[in-house]
């Protein structure tokens, strides 16, 4: 059996600890396989490796040792964004997909992903765990590129989009498994990485490369389902140290929650004994040699806790929202030790996977990423700097200007205007950090140099018309498609609708969903009611034409139809429950159409 290379990327937070400067090992003569690993809001401190005085990560600790190591490494402030640029090599503004919720967090199906192209090469491809880049045909992992796919729905376990019964389960988790519903037994971590494992074997012993995509939910919330033991380790110990005082020194923040705390670190220790696990498996199946493991995260941590002394977390554009490590452990091909110092970021994964497999990126792909090979080799004399640069807000289409930065070798320009507003409230007021003076952000020197500003205002209006004129629509998301013998049964949840009334998934919220119908029926359709008081009436609407309706109910918590027929074409799709006096959404609607042959 030969070799393969074994990429894994393991997704947590941005950073380098000392070490030894790598040289170029000779590259591998077999085809590599691929791993990507990617923890969710686990941030940039929260590893021993990063100095966190009590957090316990050994294999990750270990992991990040044995690695290639890049300083400044950049993702997105929120996870559909990261997700979307690791998988595309593209700004997420290009993709569709550049928020967390609401019908934003779909890409594009014209989107070129790393996992189609491997498969085309002859990759095996598989994901186990977080997708997050749509739900629905033809969006959904399995249409994507990823032949095994094993994925919880929407942005979390505990969100409007959990399939019935399995509603915030992390243990015994209902899952996803190639687009059926699968009962799974264990932690979700634990099924994730086991499943993988597994997974990662049959394509060894077929002597077939691969490309693994294992991103956990964890330590993401909700937090009332955590590993028990390592629970109560965490609840017997002082967690306050766990908050690193920046330079000027701060005190405990006031929202400081010890329980909350001890809850994620039980969450992270977990991932960690999973890493060891994937690591000896490694071992075990003879190819640990030959791979090439990357780690990150998505976005910075989930609470106000150890950052190394930066400004800011999960969601913020300062850079403890923003900084993740990029550990490569891949001793065939690199040395272990601190890689070339420049700005990197996740649009650069993919160009990197394919250097490494030493496939070429598509045409039509248009990468804006490029290899990190070089830097990984410590050749920074061969990098040319550049203006990276990170948008993320809510809303549907991007804001000029808001929440935003743009970061060069020696700059950082910020506007820090929040991610949760739609618009900015005010003008912008930009922020200058000279990053190698002052890497914690402390001083502003914008007054001071009015022309860097200026300078580096002009490169980011120049990016933001270039990725906001993508596509003639370049704001529109895209169509949920109906009526596919790929997808005969669809489930649309408050995930991936479009906000009319109320805020965002709430439970008084109304949304429509943005289909695509390629069979007109007859439909058999249910609409869940769940948490809707005092029903009195259900009407489905097709943009302005009235479906069906009924003010007659014979199951709790439910509604049924039977003999549905949809309107061929695009279409917005509504249904209104009526309750107490006004009109809300239903909590999730499945579609089957009984007409098709399956």
């Amino acid at each position: 059996m030969r070799l393969y290379l074994l990429l894994i990327v393991v997704i947590a937070g941005c950073g380098l600890s000392a070490g030894t400067k790598p040289t170029e090992a000779p590259a591998p003569a077999s085809a590599p396989n691929v791993i990507v690993i990617m923890t969710d809001d686990q941030g940039w401190g929260d590893f021993g490796f990063h100095g966190n005085p009590v957090l316990q990560t050994p294999a990750l600790d270990q992991f990040a040792a044995e690695s290639t190591r890049l300083n400044t490494f950049y993702v997105h402030p929120v996870c559909t964004p990261t997700r979307s640029a690791l998988m595309t090599g593209r700004y997420p503004q290009r993709t569709r997909a550049f928020d967390t919720w609401i019908g934003r967090a779909m890409l594009e199906p014209e989107e070129v992903t790393v996992a189609e192209v491997l498969r085309d090469e002859g990759w095996a491809t598989g994901i186990f765990g977080k997708w997050h880049l749509g739900d629905c045909y033809p969006m959904r992992a399995m249409d994507q590129g990823f032949d095994e796919s094993l994925v919880h729905l929407g942005g979390g376990i505990g969100q409007p989009s959990d399939p019935e019964g399995g509603e915030g389960k992390y243990t015994n988790p209902i899952l996803l498994h190639n687009g059926e519903r699968e009962q799974t037994q264990g932690y979700c971590t634990d099924v994730y990485f086991d499943q993988a494992l597994g997974w990662m074997k049959e394509q060894s012993e077929s002597d077939k490369p691969f490309f693994t995509y294992i991103a956990t939910n964890a330590p993401h919330g909700p937090f009332h389902d955590v590993p028990e033991d390592l629970l109560k380790k965490y609840q017997a110990m002082d967690l306050s140290k766990a908050f690193a005082q920046p330079a000027e020194g701060h005190p405990l923040p006031k929202d400081f929650d010890a329980d909350k705390l001890a809850r994620i670190y039980a969450m992270i220790e977990n991932v960690d004994q999973n890493v060891a696990k994937l690591m000896q498996g490694l071992e075990d199946l003879g190819i640990a040699e030959n791979t090439m493991v990357i780690f990150l995260v998505d976005n910075g941590p989930n609470t106000r806790r150890h950052v190394g002394g930066r400004r800011g977390m999960k969601s913020n554009v300062h850079e403890g929202g923003v900084r993740s490590p990029l550990w490569v452990r891949w001793p065939a091909g690199l040395q272990a030790g601190e890689g070339a110092d420049r700005v990197a970021a996740h649009i650069d994964l993919m160009p990197t996977i394919l250097e490494a497999c030493k496939v070429t990126s598509p045409a039509i792909a248009q990468l804006d990423g490029r290899s990190l090979m070089p830097l990984l080799q410590g050749h920074g004399d061969q990098w040319q700097d550049r203006s990276l640069i990170i948008q993320a807000h809510r809303g549907d289409e991007g804001v000029r200007y808001h929440n935003f930065f743009l970061r060069t070798d020696e700059w950082k320009l910020v506007n820090a205007s929040g991610f949760g507003r739609e618009v900015m409230s005010a003008e912008p007021k930009f922020e200058l950090y000279d990053m190698q003076a002052d890497p914690l952000e402390l001083h502003d020197l914008a007054a001071t140099h009015p022309e860097i500003v200026d300078s580096l205002r002009a490169e980011y209006d120049h990016w933001f018309t270039d990725v906001s004129t993508t596509r003639a629509d370049n704001w529109a998301p895209p169509s949920i498609i109906i009526g596919s013998p790929k997808a005969h049964e669809v489930t649309l949840t408050r995930q991936d609708w479009r906000k009319l009334t109320g805020a965002g998934w709430s439970k008084d919220s109304q949304g429509e969903w943005h289909i695509e119908v390629l069979h007109p029926g007859p439909y058999g359709m249910r609409v869940r009611t769940t948490g809707i008081s005092e029903l009195s009436a259900v009407t489905l609407w097709c943009d302005d034409k009235q479906i069906a309706a009924t003010n007659g109910f014979s199951a709790a918590n439910e509604v049924r139809f039977e003999g549905v027929f949809l309107p061929m074409g695009k279409s917005k799709l509504r249904v209104d429950l009526e309750s107490m006096g006004k009109s809300v959404g239903p909590y999730q609607i499945e579609l089957r159409l009984n007409a098709i042959q399956r």
